[in-house]
């Protein structure tokens, strides 16, 4: 009996020499972390590269190519296991160059023109070279096209509507509804021309002007139907030189879908029509000026260009194998692709740039976590959550074995702490045992969170395709402690998405947090619990 305890005393004392030992190893690596992140912070360079150097970068483009050779070089040169995996293809490739616009004639002193503030959507058509043309007002009725229409040819046609983003719909489909409202529009026409005779025979008064016959007959006159570029395809027969609708500032362009995607969409079918979006402040001006028929000109010179497809795209993926548990994983996340019309240096350089530093960081340090982290970086998320989508398909086996996705797509605001199930709120606590010590100006706390309807549908993030899988989604709370007044919905899809507008002090602070608390989690003997994450509709 006594031998039993003089073996089983060895055994534990040799046990907490090793739990000790363990945890001094695992808190020096914390400390090299934090003053790797403190002293030598690279957050920011990763966003001068990534924003500055390669800029805008849709799927299918260049720059995204660009983006995604250089990511995956950057991760093999801190040690990381790097893979490209395929999520996808556009039909053609696509290039944004520079643009300019300019006003000429009207009410302006001088012969120089006035510059013009305007952006298109990608995979829109660029100009052919300086084109300077008279503007018109886009027809609405039949009547009207053929009224003006020996004026459309060499004309750029202001068209109703406020800019959204989106390019007019060229596809088939928009064409037959076009078609189809032009003719209602038609047949309300001749009604209202018919209630108007009648209304003018009965009173035997012609002498009202529009606005009076309006009112006195507003029960019985029709509405008519608007679209933006109505006679869009035979605009386009007659010869215009491009289409220019009115755009809030800051500037937001999206994409052509049907240029993407579209099943008729080829080299030799792309888009022949520029499609402007003008801040809204000229362009009401240059509308006053045509419909003073003042002799105006514009000339613009917009070089976006394509290349044959199909072009392939590919998600960034770099594994630091686990220890003891490779096949379980921790999760950092961003989307590499950005709208090219700014240079993403926010959405998503907010979530690219500190993903790459922590593992930076956790590379430096020399961690050795006892499950895997993977570091994704996601492609096509503009597009329709495209990378995130192909990445869950084609890893369907590792999806229990998530402990956790830390995905970042919002502001470059500064990581201030964590909400999660009770049942996840002790580990967290440990996880961040050691980031107070960091920046005691920008403090963090982790607080509970009661469970949550798992999601049916994808939401506005990559992360959400994971949850529809019941994968933990926990991210980073995100504040602007010290009050840098940033405004998510000033660069949200806008011409001011841009390396400028990212906060370095939060970035860099955020970037050491996620590696601290990702090491961590990585370094449990358990993966997350997932009790209280998510209930089903159906069990409230």
């Amino acid at each position: 009996m006594k031998y039993r305890s003089i073996t089983f005393g060895l055994l534990l004392a040799v046990s907490l020499v090793s739990i000790s030992s363990q945890v001094l190893a695992q808190d020096a690596v914390v400390k090299k972390i934090i003053e790797e992140g403190t002293v030598n912070n690279r957050t920011q360079h990763h966003l001068d590269v990534l924003s500055n150097r390669i800029g805008g970068r849709p799927v299918g483009s260049d720059a995204y190519n660009a983006a995604v050779r250089w990511t995956a070089s950057q991760f093999e040169s801190w040690g990381l296991e790097v893979t490209l995996e395929e999520a996808g293809e556009t039909r053609v490739g696509f290039s944004r160059g520079p643009w300019s616009g300019k006003l000429y004639g009207g009410v302006l002193p001088g012969g120089d023109g006035m510059h013009l503030h305007f952006a298109t959507p990608s995979y829109t058509s660029g100009t052919k070279g300086l084109q300077r043309g008279h503007v018109v007002i886009e027809p609405k009725t039949q009547a009207e096209f053929e009224r003006m229409k020996g004026t459309l040819k060499g004309a750029w046609v202001l068209v109703t509507g406020t800019n959204s983003g989106w390019p007019v719909d060229r596809s088939a489909i928009a064409d037959k509804r076009r078609d189809s409202l032009i003719l209602s529009n038609e047949e309300v026409a001749r009604h209202n021309n018919e209630v108007i005779r009648r209304y003018r025979t009965r009173s035997g008064d012609r002498r009202m002007n529009v606005d009076e016959m309006q009112e006195a007959l507003k029960d019985s006159l029709r509405k008519t139907s608007d679209e933006p570029a109505l006679f869009y395809r035979q605009m386009a027969e007659a010869g215009i030189l491009g289409l220019i609708q009115s755009a809030p500032v800051p500037i937001t362009a999206l994409w052509d879908k049907e240029t993407v995607f579209g099943e008729t969409s080829s080299f030799e079918n792309l888009p022949a029509i520029p499609d402007i979006k003008l801040d809204e402040h000229q362009y009401a001006y240059i509308y006053q000026l045509v419909k003073e028929r003042r002799p105006i000109e514009l000339e613009f010179d917009i070089r976006n260009h394509f290349r044959p497809g199909p072009v392939k795209f590919h998600n960034v993926v770099a594994k630091m194998t686990g220890t003891r548990y490779p096949d379980q994983y921790v999760m950092v996340s961003g989307h590499l692709d950005a709208f090219d019309v700014a240079t993403g240096g926010v959405d998503c350089g907010v979530g690219v740039t500190p993903a790459m530093e922590t593992a930076r960081l956790l590379s430096v340090a020399g961690a050795k976590p006892k499950r895997s982290i993977l570091f994704v970086l996601f492609a096509g998320e503009e597009f329709g959550l495209l990378g995130a989508t192909a990445w869950v398909e084609q890893h369907k086996d590792k999806l229990d074995n998530i402990s956790n996705l830390f995905n970042r797509d919002g502001g470059p605001l500064a990581a201030s702490g964590v909400a999660v199930p009770r049942a996840m709120y002790e580990d967290f606590v440990k996880a961040s045992r050691h980031i107070s010590s960091i920046n005691p100006e920008l403090p963090f706390s982790v607080d509970t969170i009661p469970s949550r309807p798992r999601p049916t549908r994808t939401g506005g993030t990559d992360a959400s395709v994971f949850a529809l899988h019941g994968v933990p989604t926990i991210s980073l709370r995100e504040r602007d402690v010290k009050g840098y007044d940033f405004n998510y919905r000033e660069i949200w899809h806008t011409e001011r998405d841009l390396y400028t507008k990212s906060i370095a002090e939060y970035q860099e602070h955020t970037s050491v947090v996620q590696a601290v608390i990702v090491y961590n989690l990585a370094n449990l003997d358990h993966l997350l619990s997932r009790e209280g994450m998510y209930y089903l509709p159906e069990e409230k």
